[in-house]
């Protein structure tokens, strides 16, 4: 008998139908697929069904098709070893909802200009570290004061805090890895409970940027390295991790963890990832690794 399966779908609180977890046993017993008793992790927000005799990637297209234009996501896996020990995410667009750099550059008035470079960066258009060079030695000369304004503004995905303090309760290691910078990494971690975290340094001289970054850059490469490198520090096979993210940079680093997770992801990332988050806040991560709502924890 082949491995256990579970397909799990998640929404926003209160958006999942009742009856939608019947509609997708039943199209996945019409196509082929062994599907056990759906399990509700969460009321109306996310539930698990068990299947047997289907690749994960069939039973998402059936759900998918049974899904429709409901606003309901569908992650399948091996129902074996779903919490993740490990757990890597992007900050910009990621844990926060911004793109921190586009925010600093409204402050010189370039905002437009370098969130276009970033947007053609994130979809993979363009090279990472040559974009963030250019669009950081456009900012040459503006004052540090810029970075708190930014700070001050920025804010949390829905279901961040919930995400690190349920995996930190669990004693599972958390890393926030940002081609972004390590003057705000070190906030959102501290802030959240985070691990480690990882970023680029704006390089800093009299209370003014100086339009440029310290080597290496982190980038794609680095982010699939840290990866590699703290499961191997904790005695763990990818397969016993998990990483989120949403641009190009993060593609090499959803493929090597155990679960990778595309949330609100730019479109060559949706389409490349085997899991995607497209509706659901970060808390659909959780559930995705098999948590139920008594188990997560306010952060």
């Amino acid at each position: 008998m082949t491995s256990p399966l579970v397909l799990t779908l998640i929404a926003a609180p209160g958006a999942l139908p009742a009856t939608l977890p019947a509609r997708i046993r039943a199209a996945l017993g019409d196509m082929g697929a062994i599907p056990g008793t759906p399990e509700w992790l969460a009321e109306g927000e996310a539930c698990d069904l068990p299947f047997l005799e289907l690749a994960p990637e069939q039973a998402v297209s059936i759900a998918r098709g049974a899904i429709g234009a409901l606003p309901v996501d569908a992650i399948a896996q091996p129902a074996e070893g779903r919490r993740k020990r490990l757990l890597l995410a992007d900050m910009d667009s990621t844990i926060v909802t911004s793109e921190t750099l586009d925010e600093i550059a409204a402050y010189a008035g370039l905002k437009a200009e370098v969130a276009a470079i970033t947007a053609r960066s994130m979809n993979g258009e363009i090279e990472f570290s040559a974009a963030l060079r250019e669009r950081v030695a456009l900012l040459k000369g503006l004052d540090v004061a810029a970075l708190q304004k930014t700070w001050e503004a920025t804010e949390y995905s829905a279901g961040a805090r919930e995400l690190i303090a349920t995996l930190a309760a669990d004693g599972a290691v958390t890393a926030l890895v940002s081609g972004g910078f390590t003057w705000f990494t070190g906030r959102v971690a501290q802030g959240l409970g985070f691990t480690h975290h990882f970023a680029n340094t704006l390089e800093i001289e009299a209370d003014a940027l100086l339009g440029s970054v310290a080597e290496p850059i982190l980038d794609r490469d680095a982010k699939l390295a840290i990866l590699k490198r703290l499961a191997a520090e904790n005695g763990l096979a990818l397969t016993a991790t998990a990483a989120v993210g949403d641009g190009a940079n993060d593609l090499a680093m959803l493929g090597a963890a155990g679960l990778g997770v595309a949330y609100r992801a730019k479109p060559i990332v949706a389409a490349a990832a085997r899991a995607r988050l497209d509706h659901a806040g970060l808390r659909g991560l959780l559930f995705a690794m098999g948590y139920a709502a008594q188990d997560i924890k306010p952060g």
